[in-house]
């Protein structure tokens, strides 16, 4: 076994800048997926806004909130949070949003199917990801944390990178 090891640790050498890059991929999916997930959501409850009323008048139970005021929030969340997932804006703050409102989706509506409340746990789990561990490098986000590292670091250390 001893002879595996040094062309293990050259492979995982060679391996470890992608684990980077593999995540940043990796996050950047998620965010597209979510977005698309939720804005097409959005924007259909926007083109038949009447039906979006009734909808929630009628078949939605959201008992805290008027029927009228769930359906702008919800309809606004779903706009605002996946355009700013896209642009990895404010991404943790997007995702907590998005991780609400599907809850809020999943258990106000009382006729969902076993294969819906799949779908929503594996979107709460995406959103959760997000919430956790960021937009990743390719987010507004991300590109602000390394503008502010490169900042913090002086000219005689970065010259050393």
């Amino acid at each position: 076994m001893a002879i595996l090891n040094a062309p293990v640790r050259r492979l995982h050498g060679w391996m470890m800048p992608l684990d980077g890059w593999m995540q940043a991929i990796f996050l950047l999916a998620l965010r597209l997926i979510l977005a698309d997930i939720f804005l097409r959501a959005g924007l259909l409850k926007l083109q038949a806004w009447d039906s979006t009323l009734m909808l929630f008048e009628y078949e939605y139970a959201v008992p805290w909130l008027s029927p009228t005021l769930a359906a702008w929030l919800g309809t606004a969340g779903e706009i605002v949070f996946p355009s700013l997932l896209v642009l990895g804006f404010g991404g943790r703050f997007a995702a907590l949003g998005l991780l609400a409102l599907n809850l809020v989706a999943a258990i106000s509506y009382p006729d969902i199917s076993a294969a819906g409340i799949k779908d929503h746990v594996l979107w709460g789990w995406f959103c959760a990801m997000l919430a956790v561990f960021g937009c990743g490098r390719f987010s507004f986000d991300g590109w602000m944390v390394a503008s502010w590292r490169g900042h913090a670091v002086s000219p005689q250390a970065q010259a050393a990178y």
